[in-house]
């Protein structure tokens, strides 16, 4: 909601605004920002960000290749990911909360806070006795509590893990325990720490497959629609994916294996919180997609105005270069105030997000999109004909619509 009011605004409000102060919109603004603001009406074959891609140009296989390497070195550690729930001991050690819970593991026999719960329906008593006995029996389970009756015909009982009840052992037990046959005529239903979070990771691995599906074909489509290739909208997701596993590995670097504590002022739980990866992807993902937005609607413009392949990667990049990165500065800055956090999965959501924005502005915008694109050529522009003339007839663009004359 908050980015389609935002979107709306800037299309009805903002015009409106800049034709009212007209010459007057920069009359209050420092003199060194009068000068920037006149640098930027330079032709766009000058400044930094040209002469920057203008270099990497110059050599675009060792840049592709030697950036490439480098985001998928640090995405690495990604592959030995573990996920774990937010508890207790996520609190800062003053709070009334983690004391308790300090208190309960030191002084208590382990996991009584954390029982696999068997809730029995059954009208007969010794099915209760049955169950007892068979969860009693279940392989990582060292007790039994008494059973609690809830009801008329419902029975609660409590078996207690020899493990955390995040442990792997702990998830093994509860999926044996959820094995068990329910008596005839009884109703057996599992549930607890352990089940919670099991149930909780099957969700997401049945449901996020389609979330990203409906991302990535929706990017897929706006982004041929606005360029009219299939080639860019590709590498724009190839470049999100490399960016997101770059920042994933950095987590588990820092998080999962417990590097920076002193610095970040964290404990490491030894895993990553579970709903991290999501809330990462749909932020990070919609902002490298926005900021690769931006650098290819500028090197169309040029290129539809008649600059070379070569150049108008050179101009696209002058045009937003500046733009993009500060936009990246100031949100980094933004969001990594949530490194200052004393909960541990907000630090990881703040220097996460941080991290994929300053990647994204930098070793993929300022090296990988145009060493790629130089390699590329006019490929970047291909797509079949039967998309072209799709393109041509619904596609998004900023100037009057030309019959494409790219490769078949």
């Amino acid at each position: 909601i908050v980015a389609i009011l935002a979107a709306v605004i800037s299309l009805t409000v903002l015009p409106a605004v800049l034709a009212l102060l007209g010459n007057r919109v920069n009359s209050l603004a420092p003199k060194f920002l009068q000068r920037r603001a006149d640098a930027d009406s330079r032709p766009a074959q000058e400044g930094f960000w040209y002469r920057l891609s203008r270099f990497v140009m110059r050599r675009p296989a060792p840049i592709a290749a030697a950036s490439a390497a480098l985001l998928i070195a640090m995405g690495i550690p990604f592959l030995q990911i573990k996920f774990t729930s937010p508890d207790a001991q996520i609190l800062p050690e003053d709070r009334s909360a983690r004391q308790v819970d300090n208190v309960l593991r030191a002084d208590f026999p382990p996991n009584r806070d954390t029982p696999i719960r068997v809730v029995l329906a059954s009208t007969e008593q010794g099915d209760v006795a049955a169950v007892q006995q068979r969860l009693g029996d279940t392989a990582g389970v060292v007790a039994v509590n008494p059973p609690q009756r809830i009801g008329k015909d419902t029975t609660v009982l409590e078996g207690v893990s020899a493990n955390p009840y995040i442990d792997e052992a702990s998830r093994d037990a509860v999926r044996q325990v959820r094995g068990i046959e329910a008596p005839s005529g009884a109703e057996l239903l599992v549930t607890g720490a352990t089940a919670d979070f099991i149930d909780f990771q099957s969700s997401l691995e049945e449901h996020l497959p389609l979330a990203v599906a409906i991302v990535i074909i929706a990017t897929l489509i706006v982004l041929f629609l606005m360029t009219g290739s299939v080639v860019l909208p590709i590498k724009q997701l190839l470049m999100n994916v490399l960016n997101l596993t770059a920042v994933f590995g950095i987590l588990v670097l820092i998080f999962q294996d417990g590097r920076l504590e002193g610095l970040l002022d964290y404990g490491s739980q030894g895993a990553i919180e579970q709903t991290m990866p999501i809330l990462l992807f749909a932020v990070a993902f919609g902002l490298s997609t926005d900021y690769g937005v931006f650098l290819l609607s500028r090197i169309k413009e040029a290129r539809d105005a008649g600059a070379s392949d070569s150049e108008c990667i050179a101009i696209g990049l002058e045009r937003t270069g500046r733009i993009v990165t500060a936009a990246a500065l100031l949100f980094a800055i933004a969001i990594g105030a949530f490194a200052t956090s004393q909960i541990i999965f907000i630090k990881q959501n703040g220097i996460g997000t941080a991290l994929a924005v300053l990647i994204d502005a930098t070793i993929i915008r300022a090296l990988l999109v145009p060493s790629l694109m130089e390699l590329l050529g006019s490929w970047n522009w291909w797509a079949p004909k039967p998309l072209r003339k799709l393109h041509y007839r619904f596609g998004l663009s900023e100037t009057a619509p030309e019959p494409t004359t790219s490769r078949a």
